[in-house]
């Protein structure tokens, strides 16, 4: 009863949240904001630098990619399970241990001499991390009133961004101008600052140890497995060839038996490990949804773009950050904008036009040929860094905006599961399409350049007798040459393919915008019930 009745003394005293700000909240707040950064900018630091990374640890080509893989499944196992977790021993002791732990396992990660101690390293330094990006959601729409949203939304909507997308800029230019060990050193001085700060300054909620006698083991267990094993079918499946691999056989079987344990449990025990009784508000479910396709826009990009870059152009990882920087420094000023406009239009206009200034960038992108560079690149990157800042205010102000206090903590970790569990499909399907395409049109255009076609003949002479005047075997390098340029030309047009699907799924999301009634409480003055 005493756990029930603290977390009622909660509820009540939150949505008081008084006008004026507490600055010893504005200071845990801001530090928190910064483990946030932290957290999700590991996910993608390692990204433009794992080559470095094999070579330091002498990994093979088939290991290297867990670096990245390790980090995502126990971040994803963490971020729902952090609102129970914070319940039980208050926001303060989660945030700063997990800020402390962060720091320590990114010390560990530079320290790694092998592959295996590095994906250990990895996977604490992500399980850790994950304990930090939700419990920031969940404190901005506690402890400030909702007159100050549209001032806090903008700043959490322009990290949890801005962070993916600059992480391989920031990894790229760290391993260049130093070594791929400052990719986690980086981290150190800042997190000792942050677990210090939030440890000092966090005051928002009691501990209810209580709550540890009714806490679902058998519940975390399914989680971990379910969740795990499903981002590790997601993000080794089209490497793997899907189902015609057993471990990825194992691993779906696996993530189903699971998923049924879990869902059985959560809706039956008296203290689920996850709360999914926030998917009944209807804006919650809704702004879950968009979150979701906003992680495969979001994630699926910072992905397309390096990966056209260095695979066509034949960008290095220094140049490719500093060409994807464009994004970023587009949502760092949309962000104050998205702040002003959502206090003043209804957030489904917002989400409209985000949405659609998403499906116009991903539209031009599927103009794409092989002289693209950075100016043609401009426009797309401009539109993608500013769509993506409009939607997310409005959508993290609907998806948290209007529910009870209590309920924030558990609401805000499956919010931000459903960005990152976007990314992880987004990332699955992108890889399989272009896998699938490239075939396909290597297919159709090979069977364009055959001896029955005089200008793939005339080509193929003319090329022949190049090599041939500096004494080369001529013939036989002419056609290696013309099947390499025939598969250029199909990755590219299995570039434009998943462009063209990205389009429709931004304009599909409008529909959906349509659909949900206008938000009351997401705006100033709003009720919070």
């Amino acid at each position: 009863m005493a756990a029930t009745a603290t977390a009622g003394s909660v509820a009540a005293s939150a949505p008081r949240a008084e006008e004026h700000m507490d600055p010893r909240r504005l200071i845990a707040f801001f530090a928190m904001v910064v483990g946030m950064f932290m957290a999700i900018l590991d996910i993608q630091i390692v990204s433009a630098s794992l080559a470095e990374i094999q070579a330091g640890l002498s990994a093979g080509s088939d290991e290297i990619g867990w670096v990245q893989t390790a980090y995502l499944i126990a971040e994803v196992i963490m971020i729902p399970l952090s609102g129970t977790l914070a319940r039980i021993v208050s926001t303060r002791v989660l945030f700063s241990v997990a800020a402390a732990g962060f720091t320590a396992s990114s010390a560990l990660a530079a320290t790694a001499t092998n592959i295996d101690q590095m994906i250990v390293y990895r996977a604490i330094q992500g399980f850790i991390g994950g304990g930090m990006i939700p419990s920031v959601f969940a404190a901005a729409f506690t402890i400030f009133p909702p007159s100050k949203r549209n001032v806090v939304s903008p700043i959490i909507g322009l990290i949890a961004t801005l962070a993916p997308t600059i992480g391989p800029t920031v990894g790229g230019y760290l391993s260049h101008a130093f070594s791929w060990h400052w990719l986690f050193l980086v981290n150190v001085i800042p997190g000792i600052i942050v677990a210090t700060l939030t440890w000092t300054f966090i005051d928002f909620d009691k501990p209810e140890l209580g709550l540890m006698k009714k806490f679902d083991w058998w519940g975390l267990i399914s989680m971990a497995v379910f969740l795990g094993s499903l981002e590790y079918v997601l993000e080794e499946g089209n490497a793997n060839d899907w189902f015609n691999d057993d471990h990825i056989v194992i691993g779906a079987v696996a993530a189903a038996l699971a998923a049924a344990v879990f869902f059985y449990r959560a809706f039956k025990v008296e203290f689920p490990v996850v709360d999914l009784r926030a998917f009944s508000n209807r804006n919650f479910a809704f702004g879950s949804l968009f979150s979701f396709v906003m992680g495969i826009g979001l994630y699926g990009l910072t992905y397309l773009y390096p990966l056209y870059l260095g695979r066509i152009r034949g960008y290095d990882s220094l140049m490719i950050g500093e060409t994807m920087f464009v994004s970023g420094l587009a949502m760092f000023f949309t962000a104050p904008v998205a702040g002003f406009l959502s206090g003043r239009l209804d957030p489904r206009v917002l989400m409209t036009v985000g949405f659609a200034g998403f499906a116009a960038g991903t539209w031009t992108m599927s103009q794409l040929t092989a002289d693209w560079d950075f100016w043609e690149l401009l426009v797309p990157q401009i539109l993608r860094g500013c769509s993506l800042m409009l939607c997310m205010v409005p959508i993290n102000n609907i998806a948290l905006g209007t529910l009870p206090p209590a309920r924030i903590r558990n609401a805000s970790g499956l919010y931000n599961l459903t960005r990152n569990l976007g990314g992880a499909v987004g990332l699955a399907v992108i890889n399989t399409i272009l896998t699938q395409r490239q075939d396909f049109h290597y297919a159709r255009l090979a069977e364009h350049i055959q001896w029955g076609n005089p200008e793939a003949v005339e080509q193929l002479r003319n090329m022949a007798s190049n090599f041939t005047a500096h004494g080369l075997d001529g013939a036989t390098i002419a056609i290696k040459q013309l099947a390499a340029m025939v598969q250029k030309q199909a990755v590219i047009l299995s570039f434009v393919d998943v462009f063209v699907i990205l389009t429709v799924l931004f304009l599909s999301l409008i529909i959906g915008v349509m659909m949900i009634s206008k938000p009351q409480g997401a705006g100033p003055g709003g009720s919070g019930h």
